[in-house]
């Protein structure tokens, strides 16, 4: 994998650090998070999108990021796009 960083929360301290990160060879965005607690989980899972069923599908996960880190993530978004990493 080749991860890109592209930010962390500068406001979660030592012990927590929700981090965004670009893998520039399968152009994805990486998220580390909060996990969520059992509420969220059910909410979420509880859910239903057209053309989707109601449920979180295995090898996916809820995580929770700051609102803060917007802007880290609009700069994921632009890299993953760029070319300079394809």
């Amino acid at each position: 994998m080749s991860l890109r960083f592209i930010g962390i929360d500068p406001s979660t301290g030592d012990k927590q650090s929700p981090t965004v990160w670009v893998d520039k060879e399968k152009q994805e965005i990486v998220f580390q998070g909060w996990e969520p607690g059992p509420e969220l989980v059910a909410e979420c899972a509880a859910f239903e999108a057209p053309g989707h069923g109601k449920g979180i599908p295995d090898g996916e996960a809820v995580i929770r990021m700051p609102a803060r880190m917007v802007h880290m993530i609009r700069e994921a978004c632009d890299a993953v796009e760029r070319a300079d990493i394809r």
